[in-house]
This record gives structure tokens, sequence and C-alpha cells, in this order.
């Protein structure tokens, strides 16, 4: 097939360019710089113009491709709201290129959307609460909308995703450590996070687009839940800072917008999913990961 792939530059994205070309598949990268452009032609795939703000060149990268695998997202956490119905438009977009036809989307949402019981794993079969909303419900709610109108669309969640080199919002973690020079969890720190190696999410992309089962949601979960106590203690071994519990109102100060999220317990599972896609995770663990980082150069 050949796939469209938005966010195919990024960190996730660019590991997935390679996962479908390895399988047989072609590539149509989206870009809107000439540097994005040659790393794709390096890469062997092929290149789409075209921005996340720009409707258009979204439905027409779609509407040349057999499938869509939809991994862009804006990260400026400043206007996250705003960034969250962003990517609702391009959802829409994408869809309206694949009504009423078998071809695939797959779209990007996070685990955090399925923890409706506290202190449960999230799964793949819990649905945000609509009466408590999460901006990035967004997301969810435009696959809602685009599978009604005959799209096979699909959703995969992510956890925080690693090598040693990235590692999702503990990248964050990570500078404000060598910022401040504590490295800080909140309270006990038994609170979780789930974690998957990079190059197992990229796989788990693949299969969901493969598999065409239209409305399903999979979890990109290798590791259930990561006390974020232990993950403070071996970035604090790895910069040699000591690792500092803060309260609740000391965590403000020192995380600012990552604050809320350094403190919840998010654990998720990937049971559901590795029975229905055969996908199983092989990758290092992020404690591993984040024990053979270059801590010495930020």
């Amino acid at each position: 097939m050949r796939i469209f792939v938005t966010g195919a530059t990024g960190f996730i994205g660019s590991t997935i360019v390679p996962e479908l070309l390895k399988a047989g598949h072609r590539v149509l990268g989206l870009t809107r710089s000439e540097a994005g452009a040659q790393s794709f032609i390096a890469a062997g795939a092929e290149v789409h113009r075209g921005t996340l703000e720009d409707p258009e060149s979204l439905r027409s990268g779609a509407a040349q491709s057999d499938g869509v695998i939809h991994c862009a997202f804006d990260h400026d956490f400043s206007n996250f709201v705003a960034n969250c119905e962003k990517d609702r438009r391009a959802i829409e977009a994408l869809g309206a290129a694949f009504a009423g036809s078998d071809r695939p989307l797959v779209i990007t949402s996070g685990t955090g959307m399925g923890n409706t019981v506290p202190g449960q794993p999230a799964i793949e079969d819990n649905l945000p609460d609509p009466n408590h909303p999460h901006p990035r419900a967004a997301s969810e709610q435009a696959t809602a909308t685009v599978l009604q109108s005959g799209v096979n669309v699909s959703v995969v969640r992510l956890p925080q995703v690693h090598n040693t080199v990235k590692q999702g919002f503990v990248t964050h973690v990570v500078a404000l450590a060598r910022e401040k020079g504590i490295s800080a969890y909140v309270g006990d720190g038994f609170n979780r996070w789930p974690a998957a190696h990079v190059l197992d999410t990229a796989r788990l992309y693949r299969l969901a687009l493969e598999k065409r089962e239209a409305g399903s949601i999979y979890n990109a979960v290798a590791e259930e839940g990561i006390r974020m106590r232990d993950i403070a203690e071996v970035i604090g071994r790895g910069l040699k800072v000591p690792a500092v519990a803060l309260s609740l109102e000391e965590a403000a100060g020192h995380f600012g917008w990552i604050a809320a999220f350094v403190s919840a317990d998010l654990p998720a599972s990937s049971a559901l999913t590795q029975k229905r896609l055969g996908w199983h995770p092989t990758g290092p663990g992020m404690i591993a990961d984040l024990e053979q980082m270059r801590y010495a150069t930020p």
C-alpha cells in the first residue's frame, strides 16, 4: 500500500517510515520543509508538501494514498487546547478523503483517555468521560465523527514513548532536573506512567493499519506503570543530583505546566491490544533507556 504519514519527520513518525518501507509499503511523508523533503528522499519515501494548518494539503495527501497514519501533533503546550482542536480539524480533513471507502486511517491519542477508574489501568475499551472532558479527547471525538461517516478509522493511544534520546514527557523532567539541580517527584512518588520503546510503537502503528479494523482502539503499552520515584532516581544518578520529594504545592513551582501530569497516576494495559494484533513488545524498558542516556550533553 501507499501510506500517507503525517508527523513523518518527528520522533515517532521517523521510526514508522522505515517500519512501513521494510514491510513492503510505499510511504508519502508530509513535510513543510526542504530538510524534511530531503530526509524522505534519502529514506526511500515520497514527499508531500503541506501542514497541519492546511486541511486541503491533508485531504490531497490522503486522496493519493491507500492508507493514512496520522501521528503529527503540535506539542506547544502553552496552546494545548487550541492544538487539540487543530488535531480535531486535521482528523476530519483526513477522514473526508476516505469517507465511504475501506482505506484505513490510523490516528493518535493518549493512554490517559482510558484512565476512567482511579488506580486502575487504562484499557482500550474505556472511552473519555464526557462529563470531565480532557482537551486531548478532541482527537477521539473527531475519530467517532469520521467513523460514523463511513471511514475505516482506528486509534493508537500512546504512553511515554522512549529510546536513549527521548522519552516523552520524561525528556522535559530531565531538562528541569538539569536546570534546577534536583530530580524531583511528588509525594511518595508511587504514581505511575506507562511506557513503550519507539521501535515497538512503530510496529504497532503498522499492525493497526494492516488490521483495518474500524473503530478499534489500541494501547501502545509495553510497561503498564513505572513509578515516578524510580524515574526521578535514575535521572538523579545520571545527572549526579539528588532525587527529592516535593509536596503538591512545591511541585507547581518546580514543574510548571507539567506539574499535573507528574503527580498523576496513569497506568495502562495493552492486554487487549496484544491479543487483537499479535503485538508483543520486545524493546528495552524506560529505566534501561534512561540508564543509557548521555547526560553530559543536553
